[in-house]
């Protein structure tokens, strides 16, 4: 098919191109030769009259041009993709189809192994590819590198349909031998001691630091991690603060010596939501899966 005299199976080859950035790697993203993808790519540089990709050292850079193309090549592919790909029914105990969701480390450890669980029970054969969230994870939406994000409301798109699965506040965790997890922890406790913070996603500060900065207070960070799991333990033997979320919090004390306090300063709860492409709204097995997370969070809080 050619719309304005191009190829648009060439529009492929140049997403998978601008993707790899690599010759070779997009010949073999797309089960063809390095030859077929060469010429796929003399092509496209003859019909946008430009290099599209040149080499710079061991790797191939886009230009100017390539990356304004990118975004829109990437949306068109999404759209067909969603358009013709999408079945009009979904039937989960016959379905091997593979949803990809970006979770953070927090939503490992709480809701991803009750969602497990209930897709095994009515879906065994489906599978669930659980991936790191990275900076920017609208950006994997947008690509098609992922089914769902599941994120605080913070950090949504607003370019993409979204619904709250839950919400979440946000709790102290000591060691039980530290001399501040005696009694009640009060504000000036809390803003004397060492912090351990996180920083997921590539270093940008988690949902509960945003809200400490808007209240205009600063804390002595000690320790970074990008794990929210991993505070728990940090703490131990130490008398650094860890601010969690409470489900996490309570979790780990079921294996940690540690003690759990309110915070003493008014942080709001986080609103965890799930995020997908807006071309995907009619998508019947994402519907289900958003209907089996929304159960998952009542079976995670002791309901069923």
């Amino acid at each position: 098919m050619r719309f304005n005299k191009l190829d648009l199976n060439l529009l492929v080859a140049l997403d998978a191109l601008l993707s790899e950035r690599s010759i070779s790697r997009a010949a073999e993203r797309m089960n063809l030769s390095q030859s077929a993808m060469s010429n796929a790519l003399a092509r496209l540089r003859e019909y946008f009259d430009d290099e599209l990709l040149v080499q710079v050292g061991r790797k191939m850079d886009p230009t100017p041009r390539a990356e304004g193309l990118a975004d829109a090549v990437r949306d068109v592919l999404v759209r067909v993709e969603a358009t013709i790909s999408t079945q009009p029914a979904f039937v989960p105990a016959e379905s091997t189809r593979v949803f990809r969701l970006l979770v953070s480390d927090y939503t490992l450890s709480t809701l991803m192994p009750h969602l497990l669980a209930r897709v095994y029970r009515d879906a065994p054969d489906i599978r669930i590819d659980l991936r790191p969230q990275v900076a920017h994870p609208e950006r994997a939406l947008e690509r098609a590198d992922a089914d769902m994000l599941i994120i605080p409301k913070e950090y949504c798109s607003p370019s993409h349909p979204e619904e709250v699965l839950l919400e979440e506040d946000f709790c102290c965790v000591l060691w039980k031998d530290a001399p501040l997890a005696r009694g009640s922890l009060t504000r000036e406790d809390y803003l004397g001691a060492g912090h351990i913070v996180v920083l997921p996603g590539q270093g940008q500060p988690a949902v509960e630091d945003r809200f400490i900065k808007r209240l205009g207070v600063s804390r002595r960070v000690e320790v970074t991690t990008f794990s929210f799991a991993a505070s728990a333990p940090l703490v131990v033997g130490t008398q650094r603060i860890a601010t969690m979320h409470r489900r996490l919090a309570r979790q780990a004390q079921r294996c940690e010596p540690i003690v759990i306090r309110d915070v003493p300063l008014p942080i709001p709860t986080m609103q965890q939501t799930v995020q997908w492409h807006t071309h995907r709204s009619s998508d019947a097995g994402l519907r289900w899966l958003r209907e089996i997370l929304q159960q998952s969070v009542v079976a995670m809080d002791g309901g069923i």
